[in-house]
């Protein structure tokens, strides 16, 4: 088992990328915490991987809601050995000056600023245990944008450059941090990311413009974070992972 004995917090964990990766990780022998806004599909998930999940209410953009997280996983299972920052969220896909102020500040306050909130939960206990892994959830769209989505962009521009500063930062203390940057996938963000209902013909003008010609699948998401956080990938730190069937090409 590539992750035994390991202890993982996974926010976003109820759905899409960050069930699979809850779920993979579990499999592959860590405990994990499962943080999410929505309690009962977080409990839901976590009833299904058995003992070894923990199912905890969040609000990740709210410092509180964080220190609860943490202090939870320190009390059932002990010190985080891995933090997988994946809740995000999106405004419409639509033209710029369409967004409003306060979904600008959603979307940076979830995709952003809960970053802030776990690093400061999080990397004194790493820090003290002698190390730990950071996995933030980028996107290709940090990478390569699309227009329409310009502030969800610009939010995921930052996770991906906080990840490689922070990786730097981090060093001397042994906590890795990597950027997963996946292109889009099958989850509830599609539709407001390709800015039109989500049918079987408007996916596949979407596909079109990925060479391997299909979504990112949360399974892509789960494999590459299960190797950035074991320590097959110990000596990667400050990479941009793209999970894109070649769309940033």
């Amino acid at each position: 088992m590539r992750l035994k004995d390991k202890i993982a917090i996974v926010t976003g964990g109820a759905s899409g990328f960050g069930e699979a990766t809850a779920r993979r990780f579990a499999a592959e022998g860590a405990r994990v915490v499962i943080a999410d806004l929505r309690l009962e599909a977080a409990q839901r998930v976590a009833s299904e991987i058995g003992g070894a999940a923990l199912a905890v209410a969040a609000d990740v953009g709210v410092a509180d809601d964080v220190a609860n997280v943490v202090s939870e996983t320190s009390r059932h299972f002990g010190t985080p050995d891995i933090l997988v920052n994946n809740a995000g969220t999106t405004h419409p896909n639509q033209p710029l000056l369409e967004t409003d102020e306060a979904s600008f500040d959603r979307v940076f306050r979830v995709n952003v600023k809960s970053i802030y909130h776990f690093v400061q939960a999080v990397v004194p206990l790493m820090r003290d245990a002698g190390g730990g892994v950071i996995l933030n959830v980028g996107s290709t769209a940090g990478i390569r944008p699309r227009p329409g989505l310009t502030w969800y962009n610009a939010s995921k521009g930052a996770v991906n450059l906080m990840s490689r500063s922070l990786a730097a930062e981090l060093a001397p203390w042994k906590i890795r941090v990597n950027a997963l940057c996946p292109v889009a996938g099958d989850t509830p963000l599609l539709a407001a990311l390709m800015g039109v209902p989500d049918t079987p013909e408007n996916r596949q003008k979407f596909i079109s413009s990925i060479p391997l010609s299909r979504l990112c699948r949360p399974s892509d998401v789960a494999a590459a974070a299960l190797y950035l956080a074991s320590d097959e990938a110990e000596f990667i730190t400050g990479v941009e992972f793209p999970i894109d069937g070649g769309r940033t090409i």
